[in-house]
């Protein structure tokens, strides 16, 4: 089973917020069977179910121990929505 995870994370430590953000995705990149696609505004990650809830979770706990206040808004979808749909 597919999915697709709609993240946003927003660290509250007013130092390098940028370098954090991209740590996440950098992480998140690495991981074979993985594709993360990111934009202005939130980030994209698409993959099997269990390989890619897991390692989103897994990584929300790392940037909480090691940042300590940061909010992520993170959508769940069912299926691979990383084709763009077609007007028809």
């Amino acid at each position: 089973m597919q999915i697709s995870i709609e993240i946003s994370l927003y660290p509250l430590a007013e130092e390098q917020f940028k370098a954090e953000i991209w740590n996440f995705i950098r992480t998140l990149r690495a991981v074979e069977g993985l594709k993360v696609v990111t934009n202005g505004m939130s980030s994209q990650v698409f993959g099997e179910y269990d390989l890619a809830v897991s390692t989103v979770m897994n990584e929300i706990k790392h940037v909480h121990q090691t940042l300590g206040s940061a909010v992520f808004v993170v959508k769940f979808i069912g299926g691979d929505r990383s084709v763009p749909e077609t007007e028809t």
